[in-house]
């Protein structure tokens, strides 16, 4: 009987010696890498632990088009103009349903069957304040709200403001469902890295002003649509993210506030999905993953 309990614990002293260590970030990069690469399609991954400084970086400067990701970019310049005194939140915008392409400057209309919204096309000639869309943009990521308010912040000026945060090849071209301009490739697009660069500096209140980062990681965390990024984390864990999809195209990026007081800044991009879901469920799993390394959990990895 002695026997057999040193013979069991010879064997089993190892395992419990390897469970309670933290994996190694070459590892930790290796197993995220993997994952990803069991699924067809091109991904790219940004993380960063905002109490260590320690980064994981996976094709984190390869452009994407930004889907519904871009709208962060716009409620960070809704926001720049709240504070210089340009606009006000409770400002009366139209609610509108035509837009001019920036190709040719044709109109064009969004249809509610491309949105995830739809109260907003039911008061088509009524005002709504700003901070209404602002909040549907953001957390039903409605795009006939993303058209009125890039036409009240003005593209350029967009783009301009994510250059003095220093994301480089953030780029805002035009609102959404701009087919004309989409068949000419011009979209907007993201990198990982950027969106990583404005999160970090959203959670440590240097987004337009401390005040302001404030109100917007509070919007941000109302997200309706959590497939990816809290798909699989314990309900301690809060994140406020900005979601974006397309055919073959999936993208989550925001911050994960721990339930200890750390936070980390997370992006996964995706592109030329063939199957989606599954992809969908294998970036939820790198998500889950990166909460686990820092939480230094003991758990079974995902």
């Amino acid at each position: 009987m002695i026997f057999r309990c040193i013979a069991y614990f010879a064997i089993a002293l190892p395992a419990l010696i390897s469970c309670d260590r933290k994996i190694t970030p070459t590892a930790l990069k290796k197993k995220i890498v993997s994952r990803l690469e069991k699924q067809k399609g091109t991904f790219a991954v940004a993380f960063k632990d905002l109490s260590t400084g320690e980064e994981l970086l996976i094709n984190d400067h390869e452009l994407f088009h930004a889907a519904s990701t871009m709208k962060v970019p716009v409620m960070i310049e809704a926001f720049k103009l709240v504070a210089d005194g340009k606009i006000s939140l409770t400002d009366s915008i139209l609610i509108k349903n035509e837009f001019k392409s920036i190709v040719d400057n044709g109109p064009y209309r969004l249809k509610t069957k491309d949105d995830s919204e739809f109260d907003l096309y039911k008061i088509v000639g009524q005002k709504r304040p700003l901070s209404e869309l602002i909040y549907k943009m953001i957390t039903a990521s409605s795009n006939l709200a993303t058209n009125i308010l890039i036409e009240q912040v003005g593209a350029d000026q967009t783009t301009q403001t994510m250059r003095e945060l220093g994301a480089m090849d953030i780029l805002v071209l035009r609102g959404v469902e701009d087919s004309l301009a989409h068949a000419h490739k011009l979209d907007n697009t993201v990198t990982a890295y950027d969106l990583m660069l404005i999160f970090e500096k959203m959670a440590n209140g240097e987004v337009v002003s401390q005040e302001a980062s404030r109100a917007m990681i509070a919007i941000l965390l109302d997200q309706k649509f959590n497939t990816i990024i809290p798909a699989r984390l314990p309900t301690g864990a809060r994140v406020a993210h900005k979601t974006g999809w397309f055919k073959g195209l999936h993208h989550d990026a925001g911050i994960v506030f721990l339930a200890d007081g750390k936070k980390y800044v997370l992006v996964i991009l995706s592109r030329g999905l063939e199957d989606e879901d599954s992809a969908v469920k294998a970036m939820a799993r790198v998500s889950a993953t990166l909460y686990k390394y820092v939480n230094h959990s003991h758990a079974k990895w995902p």
